[in-house]
């Protein structure tokens, strides 16, 4: 593809999945939605109501060059880190508003308001997609390149210690492992990064001197004291843990099946990015063998979020689209986010019963402390060149099977 400045070139390249788009069936079957038991006779509104707050991030043209000189549009190629901005948008939402927290066409909450800006396509955006991109480089992959879910979630890993409104820790569970005390130890630990790895806080820094916004983020910081969860940093630091999986050589095996859907039902998912072979998603529930998903690959304008009275309606999609889960593309990854220890303790033993404890053949292993052969685990803070902590083997991503073709 010619990554240029020509928005011509770069259209809606999977408009057709709108046509996929379909309302709740009318089942006695129960649908979960990240962790949230539904009757879909029963709870209806309630139902809908939570699937049309999730931020829903597609392809976007008309957006300020990547680097400067770089594509205007992602189509094609983004579908898998818009799926990953999905996943840490869910898990930001959570830390400040609440699981509970339900978007409506005339929302005026200055905390959400906050979160989708950290998302918006600009370079000063925390999780911007020129963000996403150009840090992509440090994991290996050029600008305008298909990312797997692994790697998606090295970059957004890298770019959240950046975010200090958040103070959200991101690990990586490598190796098809979770070592309970390493989470825990870069939950506890206290410091603060002083990188700017690619301009973020520089930006901003600038953008506050020339006072531009200046009001809106005073009264932004009144409110967010209002609304944020009560989640005390300094004991313990909000985590997103993300497990890379894959599942199977061409296809899933459907021993997993069931270890997959009872990880979207824990209270503590935040989804699964993976897809499709050729289409990346983030997957949000299930019912019955369909899950139930929200898709990037529709193409929108770019909005500008910075506007006094900008439109959010493009970020909320009030439809699901579902597919049998033995259709899923066997390179995974599972995402949970705990705001307390409490809440990670639960998750661990809803681990060992569900997943562990439940299969001869366990999608991933949980573990107290890191095997005695394995060397020290190391945070990424900002100032070491890996974002992975040691990484035993070579990766899990397969990349090409994300590319629109």
């Amino acid at each position: 593809m010619d990554m240029t400045n020509d928005v011509g070139t770069c259209m809606v390249t999977y408009e057709s999945a709108a046509l996929g788009y379909v309302d709740f069936p009318l089942t006695e079957e129960p649908v979960y939605l990240l962790g949230i038991k539904y009757s879909a006779l029963y709870d209806r509104d309630e139902l809908k109501g939570d699937f049309l707050s999730k931020i829903w991030c597609t392809y976007r043209k008309s957006f300020p060059a990547i680097g400067g000189t770089g594509p205007t549009c992602d189509g094609g190629w983004g579908c898998m880190l818009r799926c990953g901005q999905m996943m840490l948008a869910q898990a930001l939402v959570v830390r400040h508003l609440g699981r509970d927290w339900r978007w409506n066409k005339n929302c005026q909450d200055q905390t959400y308001k906050r979160i989708l800006q950290m998302f918006a396509d600009k370079k000063s955006a925390n999780y911007s997609i020129q963000q996403i991109a150009s840090m992509g480089v440090s994991e290996g992959k050029p600008v305008g390149s298909w990312f797997g879910p692994n790697t998606v979630a090295q970059v957004l890993k890298k770019l959240a210690v950046y975010d200090e409104w958040s103070s959200i820790v991101i690990h990586i569970a490598m190796d098809n492992t979770v070592i309970e005390n390493d989470i825990k130890s870069v939950c506890k630990e206290d410091g603060k990064s002083t990188c700017d790895i690619i301009g973020v806080r520089q930006l901003k820094q600038e953008t506050a001197a020339t006072g531009r916004s200046k009001k809106s983020s005073q009264d932004s910081s009144k409110q967010d004291k209002n609304k944020q969860n009560t989640v005390d940093v300094k004991s313990w630091k909000p985590l997103l843990l993300v497990i890379p999986l894959r599942l199977g050589l061409t296809e899933i095996n459907s021993v997993y099946v069931q270890s997959l859907k009872a990880c979207l039902s824990f209270p503590q998912s935040v989804g699964i990015i993976g897809g499709k072979p050729n289409h990346a998603h983030w997957f949000v529930g299930y019912m019955s063998d369909k899950l139930i998903y929200l898709d990037p690959h529709t193409t929108q304008l770019c909005e500008d979020l910075d506007s006094p009275n900008f439109s959010d309606e493009s970020y909320h999609c009030p439809y699901p689209s579902t597919m049998n889960v033995m259709e899923l593309d066997p390179s995974i990854a599972l995402g949970f986010y705990c705001g307390t220890e409490k809440e990670f303790d639960d998750l661990t033993q809803s681990v060992q019963k569900f997943v562990v404890g439940s299969s001869k053949t366990p999608m991933f292993e949980l573990y107290k402390d890191r095997p005695p052969h394995w060397p020290p685990y190391e945070s990424y803070t900002g100032q070491t060149t890996s974002a992975s902590g040691v990484t035993m083997t070579g990766g899990q991503d397969t990349d090409e099977e994300f590319e629109l073709v």
